[in-house]
């Protein structure tokens, strides 16, 4: 039945026959553990997509003897989830099977529709079942992420990519053969994802078999699938992941790896608008002024990227994580910063002092507003030493730390200089 879809035809009967998770499948480890108990119980599967979500939901009914019953959150609606739990329970009347709910991309529901499962699965009506390729810590209510277990799935790796495409010729397409270099390029344009490698397979299998070709090179690979892009997700973890990752390479001053991840990001198709206003706040949170001049290329390679788009203004950005993993780094001002705002959050509204009072007017002059004020280019060095500028009551602070490197070096010098006279005026 060549009409069924490639990936539906090879879809694993047994726990034995899926390819990858051997670190929730093999001898001991949770899912084994779960598909041997006799017991099933509700779980969250998470992981990417083409990793075998959808399988192993199906697999674990047939494990159980349990009714399958699927819904998917994005084509679904309350109506829906109603006639499941109806049809629940018209099957544990008639027969006293297990019912095995499965709601693909359950994210999507919204949180009175998930709460809607609730009172089922705590009645035991049916096994619930949820799949998602976002962090449930966020897309899934505490209610229900509490009555379900959470596996995490990852995606496939290369061998076991290599070895489903292997399967795949072998059971279904008449032993179809590859070059090294075409299997290394089909491998890699499923990035981790199962179904896409397999769907991309059958592509071209058909290509080659209209051609009455036995083996497939580059060349025909190329021809069949054009400029195939990795999958990116623009709006989930994988996005997120590596925005961090990218971030914390540049903070650990690794310039390598922060390219690596600025190319990743861009090859996937992200919004490199989005990554220049990234890099410009890595600037100022991880820099600061240990070197202002990242700061300035930063603005600089963002103003470039907007006058010159892709692929051109990409360098710019390039360029400007190279000079920001190498800068001379410090949080100090972000810090500082991120203190002050939490001490004025929690503290009361405290009035100006007098000496620092604006006094445009006579009445303000004769309250006092600005009398003692001491103008501190009439004092030496340009330094009202001893003089005080915040509120009565606050005291002296020392929010801002400098840290040794860069241009902060001579700062914390300067301030520590500053803060002798302080002393020396005092005395």
């Amino acid at each position: 039945m060549t009409s069924i879809p490639l990936a539906e035809r090879l879809r694993p009967q047994t726990l034995d026959d899926v390819i990858g998770q051997q670190h929730l499948l093999g001898p001991g480890k949770p899912l084994r553990v779960a598909f041997e108990s006799g017991e099933p119980h509700s779980m969250i599967l998470w992981g990417p997509p083409g990793v075998g979500k959808t399988t192993l939901a199906r697999l674990m009914a047939d494990s159980f003897n349990a009714e399958f019953i699927a819904l998917s959150a994005v084509l679904s609606g309350v109506k829906d989830i109603r006639e499941a739990v109806e049809r629940a329970q018209v099957i544990r009347a008639n027969s006293g099977r297990r019912t095995i709910l499965f709601v693909d991309e359950v994210h999507r529901f919204n949180k009175s529709q998930q709460d809607a499962f609730l009172p089922h699965v705590e009645s035991g009506l049916f096994t619930f079942i949820g799949a998602t390729t976002e962090n449930p810590s966020f897309e899934v209510n505490g209610a229900l992420l509490s009555r379900a277990a959470t596996y995490v799935l990852k995606s496939l790796s290369d061998d076991d990519l290599g070895a489903l495409l292997d399967r795949a010729c072998a059971v279904e397409l008449d032993g179809l053969q590859f070059s090294a270099e075409a299997k290394a390029t089909l491998i890699a344009s499923a990035d981790g994802d199962g179904r896409k490698l397999l769907n991309n397979l059958e592509i071209v299998a058909r290509a080659a078999h209209a051609k009455g070709l036995h083996e497939v090179d580059a060349a025909l690979l190329a021809e069949c699938l054009g400029d195939t892009l990795r999958r990116f997700d623009k709006g989930g973890d994988a996005f997120y992941d590596q925005i961090s990752a990218l971030h914390k390479s540049v903070r650990g001053s690794n310039p390598d790896a922060a390219l690596y991840w600025l190319c990743r990001m861009l090859d996937g198709g992200v919004d490199a608008r989005y990554l220049s206003r990234r890099i410009v706040r890595m600037a100022w949170e991880d820099i600061g002024l240990a070197d202002p001049r990242a700061i300035q290329i930063a603005n600089d390679a963002a103003t470039t990227y907007e006058r010159l788009g892709s692929p051109e203004g990409d360098l710019a950005l390039a360029q400007a994580v190279i000079y920001l993993s190498v800068a001379a780094k410090s949080n100090a001002g972000y810090m500082a910063y991120n203190q002050v705002r939490a001490f004025v959050k929690q503290d009361k509204s405290r009035p100006v002092p007098e000496h620092l009072r604006n006094a445009p007017t006579r009445l303000m002059k004769e309250l006092g507003y600005g009398k003692l004020y001491r103008y501190a280019h009439d004092e030496p060095e340009a330094y009202a030493a001893g003089e005080t500028y915040l509120p009565e009551g606050i005291g002296n602070q020392r929010w801002y730390s400098p840290t040794p490197r860069g241009l902060e070096g001579k700062i914390g010098e300067k301030l520590a200089h500053l803060r002798e006279l302080d002393k020396k005026a005092k005395n």
